[in-house]
């Protein structure tokens, strides 16, 4: 089956379901969801881009950028998921893709991202893709597992 790729409005009901299942497994690592403040306008074109990553019909994976404190070249990604049954496909990688593709469409220079130690499989993915290791930034700036990352496009 084709993966499709589309842009979708970051409170559309098959976001919703993928930020759900993204909470669920952010709890199970860490005990909590993430707590960094999010305005789902944020992921609005021309400032930002929210997409869905459909198997089928049924939506399986997630990814968004939005401007990093309001600058016109730097887009810092958020919301990256794969749901369990189709990850170590490459579809996070494919996701990444089109979200660096997006921000360099909307003049967008530099991809920064936050994530955190625990979630192993992120760490090795966006270092494989050229992200190298930045001065901690964001909400979760001070947590000693904190892992941020970023890379010019």
């Amino acid at each position: 089956m084709e993966i499709v790729i589309k842009p979708t409005r970051y409170g559309a009901p098959s976001a919703q379901k993928l930020i759900a299942e993204l909470f669920d497994d952010l709890t199970a690592r860490y005990g909590s969801g993430d707590a960094t403040p999010v305005d789902p306008m944020q992921f609005d074109p021309p400032d930002g881009g929210f997409f869905v990553a459909y198997l089928a019909g049924e939506p399986v994976g997630c990814g968004a950028w939005r401007s990093h404190n309001g600058s016109e070249k730097v887009a810092e990604v958020k919301r990256v998921y794969v749901a369990e049954k189709t990850r170590g496909q490459g579809l996070a990688r494919r996701i990444m893709a089109t979200l660096e593709e997006d921000a360099r469409a909307h003049g967008r220079t530099r991809m920064i991202l936050e994530t955190g130690a625990p979630q192993h499989e992120a760490v090795a993915l966006y270092e494989s893709l050229g992200y190298e290791r930045i001065e901690p930034f964001g909400f979760y700036k001070n947590e000693p597992d904190v892992r941020c990352f970023g890379r010019d496009l």
